[in-house]
Order: structure tokens, then C-alpha cells, then sequence
């Protein structure tokens, strides 16, 4: 009997791709074995850093590495496929090119979410908390200009807080601070008249500030989490994948 599973590529970082997985298995809603998702996960950690690459620190491609991964996921029979990594999704269309199996765009279904639920009318200034990487590309600020919100990019001082949270607290495994985490989304939302930013919407787009979201919830602010929203659209394409065999 053909079991319907999908594929996750993850590793980019481990506990970031761990974080993603509970999220999954919270959101089934399972009570037995059986009622949990099938999935298999490729965690690649040794995939090259991204940011690395595309500022051009490093040579070291990743492309070939998560192609490998993709034409893996497609000859084993996955579903579909899920990158939760939002840096790499600058490397999308190359790698949807490589297979006929659909690979979830976690960036689009964000926006999709934050149109859905914080409309532009009311929520105009959108503040991006990613990687050098992301910021660099402008991959997010393309999908969100595009919703006709207003795209509000960290300065380097304010960069360089954002990475010292997915770097030095996250990806480093160290401690966790819901002090300096909660300063960057404030210094976001801060609506006085001298702030330059004065967002009424926090954008996490990377897996690793994910994982400060999972550990401190802040539901009562308007938090974007790219990776949670990854998750529940994953299981509610998982379940529509089992219903229709």
C-alpha cells in the first residue's frame, strides 16, 4: 500500500528544524501512533551558511547541496516538500525547477497570512526581522511591497541585534533571553515620533527567531512567524495528502 508522506529539508539550523517538527506534531492533534503525519526529514546540517554565500564571504554554494536533498525527496515519493529555512527560499525557483514535486513557499504563505489577519488598511509598516542574508536579497521585502504594505529594513545597528539573537543565542545553542529578544521587537513597534521604524507588524523571518517565538509567545503583539505558519500549512496539506488516498 502507497503510504502518502512528505519531506522536510532542514538542518539550516538543527534546533530551528526541531522546533518546526513539534510545532507539526502539536498541530496534528494526534491521539494514537496512527494519527500522527508521515514524514521524513533531511536534516543537513552541513549544508554551507547561506548569508555566507550570498554576500559573497564565501564560495561555498549551497545550491548543490539542497538540489541533492530535492532530487532525493522526489525519487523516495514525497508528496511535497518543505524548506524551512527563510534564506534559503532565494534559491526557490531554481530548486522547484528540479522537480515536479510542489516544495512550499513559506514566504508567500506568510504574506498570505498577514493579509488575511492584519490587513494593510490598518497595518501599513511592516518591520523584517531575518538574516543579513534576507535583508540583502530583499526577497521578503519583494513578496511584502508586492501586498502593498510599506517594508521597514532594520539599520546595521538594529541588524546586527537581530543577528546576535539567531547567531549568538539560537544557532550557538545558547541561552535563550526574552529581554533582548523582546527590546528588538519593541524598538520595531515603537510608535513615538522620533523612532524611524513606528511598525504595526513584526515579520520573523528566520527559523532560528522562530524558536525564540516558540519559547517566548508574545500572542498579544502582531507577530509574523514565518516558520509557525510553515507548519500549520504543512499539516493541513499532510492531511488533505492522506484523505485523498
Amino acid at each position: 500500500m502507497k503510504r502518502p508522506f512528505f519531506a522536510v529539508i532542514g538542518g539550516m539550523g538543527t534546533l530551528a528544524t526541531e522546533s518546526y517538527i513539534r510545532f507539526i506534531d502539536r498541530m496534528s492533534n494526534a491521539s494514537t501512533d496512527q494519527e500522527f503525519l508521515d514524514y521524513v526529514v533531511f536534516n543537513d546540517a552541513s549544508v554551507p551558511d547561506r548569508t555566507d554565500f550570498m554576500l559573497g564571504k564565501s564560495t561555498d554554494d549551497p545550491f548543490p547541496v539542497i538540489a541533492d536533498d530535492v532530487k532525493k525527496a522526489t525519487a523516495i515519493g514525497a508528496g511535497f516538500i518543505t524548506l524551512p529555512c527563510n534564506t534559503a527560499h532565494f534559491m526557490l525557483p531554481r530548486l522547484q525547477r528540479l522537480t515536479d514535486v510542489p516544495i512550499l513557499n513559506m514566504l508567500t504563505g506568510a504574506v498570505e497570512r498577514m493579509k488575511a489577519t492584519l490587513p494593510v488598511e490598518t497595518h501599513p509598516r511592516v518591520g523584517f526581522m531575518g538574516t543579513e542574508g534576507s535583508r540583502h536579497s530583499g526577497i521578503y521585502q519583494q513578496h511584502i511591497e508586492d501586498a502593498g504594505y510599506t517594508f521597514v529594513t532594520p539599520d546595521d545597528d538594529l541588524q546586527q541585534r537581530i543577528d546576535s539573537l539567531i547567531y549568538d543565542d539560537v544557532k550557538s545553542g545558547g541561552p535563550l533571553s526574552l529581554e533582548r529578544y523582546r527590546s528588538v521587537i519593541d524598538t520595531f513597534l515603537d510608535k513615538s515620533t522620533d523612532s524611524p521604524y513606528r511598525c504595526d507588524i513584526v515579520v520573523l523571518g528566520c527559523t532560528e527567531l522562530s524558536v525564540l517565538n516558540e519559547e517566548f509567545p508574545i500572542p498579544s503583539l502582531p507577530i509574523i512567524d514565518a516558520q509557525a505558519i510553515l507548519a500549520e500549512d504543512t499539516v493541513a496539506r499532510a492531511k488533505m495528502l492522506r484523505e485523498e488516498q
